[in-house]
């Protein structure tokens, strides 16, 4: 069986600790708002709802990390998260994880693979 994949972006859409990029995944067979963002090179998705209160993270469109670049902060509740593993840091929700996506990154674009993202719950 061939794999899914599904485009999110080019790979240069996304600048390293700078905006993110939404999309629509799909997690235990239902649609799911979700994000991309660039870290020390490296993308990573996760479904976009802070683990403190199910909303999602960014208030304006694409806006996931701090100012300092360094961590990925929910707009609402001031929770913030590592951007490459998705554990929060700080806030209200500290010691949980957001949800990760998976996701590669080749011939200048970024997928999302939703069969193989369930691995990572």
């Amino acid at each position: 069986m061939a794999q899914r994949k599904w485009l999110i972006c080019q790979s240069e859409a996304l600048k390293d600790a700078e905006r993110g990029i939404r999309f629509q995944a799909e997690w235990r067979h239902t649609p799911v708002p979700a994000f991309v963002v660039r870290f020390q090179g490296k993308v990573h998705g996760y479904i976009n709802e802070c683990q403190h209160v199910p909303v999602e993270l960014d208030f304006n469109e694409g806006d996931f990390f701090d100012l300092s670049g360094q961590y990925l902060i929910c707009a609402t509740h001031g929770a913030y998260y590592s951007p490459d593993t998705g554990l929060c840091r700080g806030g209200p929700c500290k010691g949980r994880r957001l949800t990760k996506l998976h996701l590669i990154e080749e011939a200048g674009a970024v997928y999302f693979l939703p069969d193989e993202s369930k691995l990572h719950e």
